[in-house]
């Protein structure tokens, strides 16, 4: 039987220190005669230890598990269900997957429709207390769906469960915001922050926020770009296309942070759909 060994080991720190991705460790190793599944435990627990020695080294908040997209080997499309989700583009860090075609025109149309009459102005929650309040940082109008209000809004949160193989009741309700001209969202990030006195009570619902999934249900005239500004990354408004990231810990090294740039003309709808550690409720 083969075993791990601390040799072992520091091999593989060695071979990510000068640039090898995992794929290319599980083939040296199996081009060595290494069992596929041996190799496969070897690399997985070696690079969890090390990088949470790491981490604990920098005092960065612990790791957690996150939704991901199954897109490796299957770099065209993603089976969510009830349909195949094409793949856009991919990007590691920040972890950002867009696609395209994940709701239809007419899906796109009945959840505007369903939402206008009940838009009001979109909050946030306050840093001092545990109420929600207007911020001059978001300028949109928004409201909230129900957890399978309509037979649309269950069938959508089956798709992106799939999607994003993450369990459907770990996701907050899901809510469209309509941006006028002018709005925006300005730059954020989506995970409570840790030193806020409301976070102990926000992370009683569900645990830390972990992924976003933001779905364009129209275009804009001009404007209204979702911008990821560590890494100078616009993911522009495609009706029907969207854009999901995820950040395993509440800190900028997850390099998260994005903003919904103004709308210039036009109005800019959207869906976003934020994804729990643990059951939401």
């Amino acid at each position: 039987m083969q075993q791990i060994t601390q040799e072992l080991r520091a091999w593989i720190i060695n071979q990510v220190a000068t640039g090898h991705d995992p794929a290319g460790i599980l083939h040296a190793m199996e081009e060595s005669g290494w069992n596929k599944e041996v190799a496969v435990v070897a690399i997985e627990s070696t690079l969890k230890q090390h990088l949470a020695r790491r981490d604990q080294q920098l005092g960065l908040p612990p790791a957690v598990a996150v939704p991901e997209p199954i897109v490796a080997g299957v770099p065209l499309g993603v089976d969510a269900g009830d349909r195949q989700v094409p793949v856009l583009a991919t990007l590691q860090l920040p972890r950002v997957v867009v696609f395209g075609e994940l709701l239809s025109e007419l899906e796109c149309d009945a959840l505007i429709a369903a939402a206008r009459p009940r838009l009001e102005p979109s909050l946030t929650v306050a840093t001092e207390t545990a109420d929600y309040e207007e911020s001059p940082d978001r300028t949109s109008l928004g409201m909230f769906f129900e957890r399978d209000e309509t037979g649309l809004i269950r069938r959508l949160e089956q798709r992106f469960a799939r999607l994003l193989d993450w369990p459907a009741e770990n996701g907050e309700n899901l809510q469209v915001l309509c941006y006028k001209p002018g709005a925006e969202y300005k730059a954020h990030h989506d995970y409570f922050e840790p030193d806020d006195l409301t976070t102990p009570e926000l992370l009683a619902h569900g645990g830390q926020r972990v992924g976003t999934l933001l779905v364009y249900l129209n275009e804009p005239e001009q404007g209204g770009a979702t911008q990821f500004p560590d890494v100078g990354l616009d993911v522009m408004p495609r009706r029907g296309h969207a854009v999901f990231f995820s950040y395993c810990r509440p800190h900028p090294s997850t390099r998260t942070l994005h903003a919904g740039l103004p709308v210039l003309a036009g109005e800019k709808w959207i869906a976003t759909k934020w994804l729990r550690e643990h059951r939401f409720g």
